[in-house]
């Protein structure tokens, strides 16, 4: 299935960056989003495993053809073929630089077309949303993908309010469609333009307001053992 249609979750580059280590590790390239991990242990105390963990939690598009979407090639200086291109050294289904007896076709796909190691999509663009519980009132400036729906950041604000879903949401004076993005919602990315007009583009961060309803979701609970709500 392409990675187009299929309905991948959105990450954003900090988002990637924290899985930097062997054992948890990600990288990203040509907008999508990898955890190589198993690769990894697959291929554990190899060489060619150096280069991704170097690596690890970074972009590394430069290694790829935007057009193919395979690794790059170049012609070799001396041979004259057509080989790939590791300027960090050799990575795991990558074939020998220069003819030998040793070579063999991969009778599989490579790691970097195998979507059993793609998890998500990198985003586009982070922006942020500030959001307003009206009950305490307490907020938070989140920074979320340009790509998630409402529904999406609604998991991302689960860390700060573990009661979100109780939550009505609404953008000035009207209800927030959880289905849609920010832009989908007529909220609109305005950055661009304050630079250009030499304000700072954190001058005005849309404002989310989140009224609770009062869902019954405690009504068997007495007073030692209701949670806290407005965390």
């Amino acid at each position: 299935m392409s990675s187009v249609t299929k309905d991948w979750p959105y990450y954003a580059p900090f988002e990637v960056v924290v899985h930097n280590a062997p054992d948890d590790c990600w990288v990203s390239f040509l907008g999508k989003v990898f955890n190589i991990t198993p690769l990894l242990k697959k291929y554990e105390g190899d060489k060619c495993t150096q280069p991704l963990i170097t690596f690890a939690g970074k972009d590394i598009s430069h290694w790829f053809d935007e057009k193919t979407g395979d690794i790059q090639y170049y012609i070799h200086p001396e041979t004259g073929c057509r080989v790939p291109y590791c300027p960090h050294g050799p990575i795991p289904d990558v074939s020998v630089e220069v003819p030998a007896t040793s070579w063999k076709p991969l009778r599989r796909l490579p790691w970097w077309q195998d979507e059993r190691y793609q998890i998500g999509l990198l985003t586009k663009r982070v922006r942020p949303v500030r959001i307003v519980n009206m009950m305490c009132p307490k907020e938070i400036v989140l920074n979320v993908c340009c790509e998630d729906t409402f529904a999406r950041i609604l998991q991302r604000y689960l860390m700060f309010n573990c009661d979100a879903e109780s939550y009505t949401w609404r953008y000035l004076d009207r209800p927030i469609i959880m289905e849609k993005t920010m832009e989908e919602n007529g909220i609109p990315d305005e950055r661009d333009l304050f630079t250009d007009l030499g304000i700072p583009q954190n001058y005005y961060v849309p404002t989310i307001l989140l009224y609770y309803n009062d869902d019954l979701k405690y009504i068997n609970f007495d007073d030692n053992e209701e949670e806290d709500i407005c965390k």
